[in-house]
C-alpha cells in the first residue's frame, strides 16, 4: 500500500511539474512600443529561455480600463504615464510607476515628402485624408489634437480626419493608402519598415502637452519574480539602447544616440 501511495504521489508531482517549472509573463504595451519591445523581449528571452513572455499591443486607455476590470496583465506600458499613475492610486500596482520615455509625434507619409512639411501644409486641399489616433483613448491622438488646435487647424480639418484605434492602426491607414498623411509616433517612423517608404517631420513639442510615458508591475504580478526581473531589465543599458534607437528618450538621453 505504501509503495502504491508513493507511486501515485510521484505521478501527481510529475503532472504538476510543467506548471511549476517556469513563470509566465503577459505584457500589455502601447502600440508605439511594438518594434522596440520586440527587440527587448527577444534579448530578455535569451537570458530566460525556459520562461514564457507574451506581449499584447494596443491602446493605452483601453488597457487601463481592462486592468481595472481584472485583465490578466503582469506589466503595463502606457504611452501616457497618467494611466499607470491612476492604477497605482487605486491600489492596482505592485511597483512604483517608472517613466520610460517622452513620446514625440511626427508627420509621416509614403506618398509625399513629409520631411519637408509642417502642420500648416495639412490645410492643402489636395490632402484628402489625414490619419490620427483616436484622441478619446489614445495618448498620441490626444497630443495630435492638441498640436492641431495650437496650429488653429483642428476645426478646419474635421471632415478629413481618419481615426485609428491606436497609433499602429493610424500608421497602417497611411501605409494602405486610406490616408495621405498621418500624425504618428516617432518610434514607428524610425522603424525600417516605415522609414524605407517615407520621410517624417518632427512636430514641435511646444504645440502639445509633454507625452511622458511610464510602466508598472500590476497588482496581479506582485508575486511574479519574472515580472520584477523584466521591470529591472528595462532600466539596463541594453534595453535603454534599444529604446533610444526608436526615439524613446528620457531626460539626459539624445535621439539617435
Amino acid at each position: 500500500m505504501k509503495t502504491l501511495k508513493s507511486f501515485l504521489l510521484s505521478l501527481l508531482l510529475l503532472a504538476s511539474a510543467p506548471l511549476m517549472a517556469a513563470d509566465k509573463l503577459t505584457i500589455a504595451a502601447a502600440a508605439d512600443l511594438k518594434f522596440a519591445m520586440e527587440e527587448i523581449v527577444a534579448a530578455f528571452r535569451q537570458a530566460h529561455p525556459a520562461e514564457t513572455v507574451e506581449t499584447i499591443y494596443g491602446s493605452s486607455g483601453k488597457f487601463h480600463t481592462q486592468i481595472q476590470q481584472g485583465a490578466p496583465f503582469d506589466l503595463y506600458f502606457s504611452a501616457d504615464i497618467k494611466y499607470p499613475q491612476m492604477l497605482a492610486q487605486e491600489g492596482l500596482a505592485a511597483s512604483a510607476v517608472k517613466p520610460y520615455a517622452f513620446g514625440r509625434i511626427v508627420l509621416w507619409s509614403q506618398s509625399r515628402d513629409a520631411s519637408k512639411m509642417t502642420l500648416a501644409d495639412l490645410a492643402d486641399p489636395s490632402i484628402r485624408k489625414i490619419a490620427i489616433a483616436n484622441p478619446k483613448h489614445a495618448p498620441y491622438g490626444k497630443r495630435a489634437e492638441e498640436a492641431l488646435r495650437s496650429a488653429s487647424l483642428w476645426d478646419k480639418l474635421q471632415d478629413r480626419l481618419v481615426l485609428g484605434e491606436n497609433i499602429a492602426q493610424t500608421a497602417q491607414f497611411v501605409q494602405t493608402g486610406n490616408a495621405d498623411i498621418g500624425i504618428i509616433a516617432l518610434a514607428l517612423a524610425l522603424n525600417q519598415e516605415l522609414a524605407s517608404k517615407g520621410g517624417y517631420a518632427l512636430i514641435d513639442d511646444k504645440l502639445h502637452q509633454p507625452l511622458e510615458q511610464g510602466f508598472i508591475v500590476t497588482k496581479r504580478a506582485a508575486d511574479n519574480a519574472l515580472a520584477k526581473q523584466f521591470a529591472d531589465y528595462m532600466g539596463s543599458a541594453e534595453a535603454r539602447r534599444v529604446m533610444v534607437k526608436y526615439g524613446f528618450v528620457l531626460p539626459g538621453e539624445t535621439l539617435g544616440k
